[in-house]
């Protein structure tokens, strides 16, 4: 009979627990999701789980132009605000990244955590703070304002995982490239961006599923006629517990399990030491 040290009974306690709070956290994760997209299959005419049977008449009626047009409309613009976010976003923050890390840079890596502060304020006092800001300006909510709103609350996130990617390169390899004659605009454009790509694709998905969940910094920013879809779906639980609205739950998950997957086949840009 095999005997186990006190050890050996240790380490086997420890893989237990890790097991036991990994899988807690998963389910505590997962299984919202899994009820929401559940619920989104009922053939009845409310919100409820279990559903009543399966069916998939309310995503039929979720795509019917006649009876949700005001959904698409409003899903439009969503995707809208938030491409247009991402793209600032890493217009904004990749030179800021690059900068942080160059040499000349290094010194000022103190300012990196007020990159960050976006990000630390509440989301609803900001769009309170920037909705006094924008008005005392002169400037009225609209469709660009709250781009501008977007952007700069979620740029941190690009800038965060740029900087984690940037920090883990090489100066060497740049520098390597200029004394083979290549130029700076050529080593940034063969080199350092293929490199730091991952990083900018991840803060990138990060931005794109933000904007298109955010509530707080849309509903002050934006005017009477730019319907974004979660304010759109906010209104429709107030109203009425449309069913619609778990299907555009489902929708969303399906979307962005799918560029999860998409993402994560980048991976294999990022070079790994021989």
């Amino acid at each position: 009979m095999l005997s186990l040290g006190k050890s050996d009974w240790a380490g086997l306690s420890f893989n237990l627990v890790v097991i036991v709070l990994g899988c807690f956290g998963v389910t505590i994760m997962v299984a919202p999701v899994v009820v929401g997209f559940m619920m989104s299959l009922t053939a009845g005419n409310t919100i409820q789980f279990p559903p009543e049977g399966i069916s998939l008449r309310w995503y039929e009626n979720l795509l019917d132009p006649a009876e949700s047009g005001r959904i698409h409309a409003a899903a439009l613009t969503s995707l809208q605000i938030a491409t247009l976010a991402t793209l600032l976003s890493i217009l904004v923050a990749v030179p800021a990244a690059l900068g942080m890390a160059s040499k000349e840079g290094r010194k000022y890596a103190v300012l990196e955590p007020f990159f960050m502060l976006p990000m630390v304020l509440p989301t609803l006092v900001f769009g309170i703070a920037a909705l006094m800001f924008f008005v005392k300006l002169g400037v009225s909510p609209s469709f660009w304002l709250v781009v501008v709103g977007h952007t700069v609350i979620f740029t941190p996130l690009v800038f965060r995982t740029t900087v984690a990617v940037v920090s883990q390169l090489s100066p060497t390899l740049g520098e390597s490239s200029m004394i083979l004659g290549a130029s700076r605009t050529h080593t940034l454009r063969r080199v350092t961006l293929p490199l730091i790509m991952p990083g900018i694709l991840g803060g990138a998905l990060l931005v794109f599923m933000s904007s298109l969940d955010n509530v707080s910094v849309s509903l002050f920013l934006a005017d009477a006629r730019t319907s974004v879809l979660p304010i759109r779906m906010w209104r429709m639980i107030e109203e009425s517990l449309d069913v619609r609205v778990a299907a555009i739950s489902g929708v969303v998950i399906a979307v962005t399990f799918l560029l999860v997957v998409i993402a994560s086949s980048f991976g294999n840009l990022i070079p790994k030491e021989k």
